[in-house]
């Protein structure tokens, strides 16, 4: 019998090159008296990069490595260390997570999704289109993967009737291109908001641990940024779907009868569901407008600054009030499970190895600033800055959409990203122009089945093969790293406000060391 707990050879050999190379640089490493502990910093975030992309451990456990390491090696207190790990992005994403297993609960999910699809679908390139958006614009706000898992089911049960009328073989690009459709929307409605994807809310973080002097980067101002970029990348994956490579043959049509049908079985809208539903709907727009919005020439001012204490409160702050809220309405359905609309186990359901790994690239971010290791990279990379911002953001998204095909992008997003603040201040450019980016390309891959959970859900449908999501996968990824890249040069910067030719005063003191 094969033991199941037994790990593969590239996670023993990822185990064991991560340890000898953290000894090594541990003993041979010296960067003088200036820098003694960053060495040291240097042997930890190798070890850590390596065992996150080999995953030789559990990616969170790999994550708990700092509260251990920095601590005893003179980085770092202890209890300065664990603070990284409770912070108020940590949670936005707890707050947004809360809210989003409740509308799951009560189905609200479903309903938002089947009316977006009623709405949009006809021919079956518009139910493709109809799935797709349906599926984004739920990834904004819930997990891609409960997105992914909805979809499907209701996908195939069209798939199902279309190749009863019309057979498989006549039927399988339809087939192909839905599936790979909802895949595909599910990763892009993500960069919309910073709670659609780990990635996002990674960046945010780190951004502020390594530029403390910086404006925070606010909800509302990611999103006038990131839902232009979904929607590009939105109708680009639609048209290579449907007019390139899937095209659906003019005999083909689907039939709206199973739309109506799932429809139907959820019935009338219940009063749970219109609290939750105002309850969503007013976190996202408190998220919003929270800050300013600069739009072109006009700023429509922010709601914080009309109540007392303005800068004490944050998005964190709105999450875990608004999911709060739903703990003291009272259900009135026979059947509910709890008397409450948000029940005590949705604490159970968060994904608390994400919060795990969220803390472990803060303290990875921070002890690479404390340690001055940040600032020996940077110093080493100022020969960099006569290359155009371009040509780099174009390297770094097409490196990290093609590493995250194999590793997660949460993990590479936190390796990554100090690295990418040090590499611009070496190059004398504004830190945003590398790190959102790389940021975004994170959670860009498209190719392989284990790249994303979506992908690999659509997967196990067993509608796609690898080869059809490796072909049209490798294509959209090139063009996502071409919109990233051209979509935040040219639009980005207008909307969080710099100029590329100027080097912020924020970052010219950001690698200083902390004692």
């Amino acid at each position: 019998m094969v033991n199941t707990l037994s790990r593969s050879n590239s996670h023993k050999w990822g185990l064991v090159i991560g340890a000898t190379l953290f000894l090594l640089l541990i003993i041979f490493l010296d960067f003088g008296e200036q820098f003694p502990h960053a060495g040291t910093m240097a042997a930890i975030s190798a070890l850590m990069a390596i065992w996150w992309v080999t995953d030789a451990i559990p990616l969170f456990a790999t994550a708990m490595l700092p509260l251990i390491l920095l601590p005893l090696s003179g980085i770092l207190k202890a209890d300065d260390t664990a603070h990284l790990y409770v912070n108020s992005t940590i949670f936005l994403f707890i707050g947004g997570f809360m809210i989003a297993l409740t509308m799951e609960k009560w189905s609200l999910h479903k309903r938002i999704a089947l009316t977006i699809i009623r709405t949009i679908g006809g021919s079956a390139e518009r139910i493709i289109l109809g799935f797709m958006v349906a599926a984004a614009f739920l990834s904004m706000w819930i997990s891609n993967t409960a997105t992914a898992v909805m979809m499907v089911p209701i996908g195939m049960a069209i798939i199902n009737q279309m190749e009863e009328q019309f057979g498989a073989s006549e039927t399988r690009k339809f087939a192909t291109g839905l599936m790979l459709g909802i895949a595909y929307a599910c990763s892009v409605g993500g960069v919309a908001t910073l709670v659609g994807t780990p990635p996002n809310l990674a960046f945010v973080r780190i951004f502020q641990i390594t530029f403390p002097q910086a404006e925070p980067i606010s909800f509302g101002t990611w999103m006038l940024m990131g839902i232009p970029l979904s929607i590009i990348m939105l109708i680009i994956i639609w048209l290579m779907i449907t007019k390139l490579f899937y095209r659906v043959p003019q005999t083909i049509h689907a039939d709206s009868d199973v739309i109506e049908a799932e429809y139907a079985k959820l019935g009338p809208m219940q009063y749970e569901e219109r609290v939750v539903f105002t309850v969503f709907v007013m976190t996202a727009l408190l998220w919003i407008f929270r800050t300013p919005l600069n739009v072109g020439s006009l700023t429509l001012p922010g709601w914080s600054q009309l109540i007392p204490y303005a800068a004490m409160i944050d998005d964190g702050t709105v999450a875990i009030f608004m999911a709060s809220t739903l703990f003291f309405i009272p259900t009135r359905s026979a059947n509910a499970k709890t008397p409450m609309i948000m029940g005590s186990m949705v604490v159970r359901r968060l994904p608390w190895n994400i919060v795990l790994l969220f803390g472990g690239g803060f303290a990875l971010a921070k002890g690479m600033q404390v340690s001055g290791l940040s600032e020996i990279i940077g110093g080493s990379l100022a020969g960099l800055e006569n290359v155009h911002p371009i040509v780099i953001t174009l390297v770094i998204c097409t490196a990290i959409t093609f590493l995250t095909e194999l590793t997660s992008n949460t993990a590479t997003t936190q390796m990554i990203l100090p690295i990418l603040a040090s590499v611009a201040i070496g190059m004398h450019i504004n830190p945003l122009l590398l790190m959102i980016p790389a940021t975004l390309a994170a959670s860009q891959a498209f190719m392989m089945p284990v790249a994303t959970p979506p992908n690999a859900i659509v997967f196990g449908s067993e509608r796609v093969e690898i080869r059809d999501m490796a072909k049209i996968g490798f294509f959209i990824n090139l063009v996502g790293v071409l919109v990233i890249t051209l979509v935040f040069y040219y639009f980005g910067r207008m909307v969080f406000g710099f100029d590329p030719a100027q080097f912020p005063v924020w970052a010219e003191t950001a690698t200083q060391i902390i004692p």
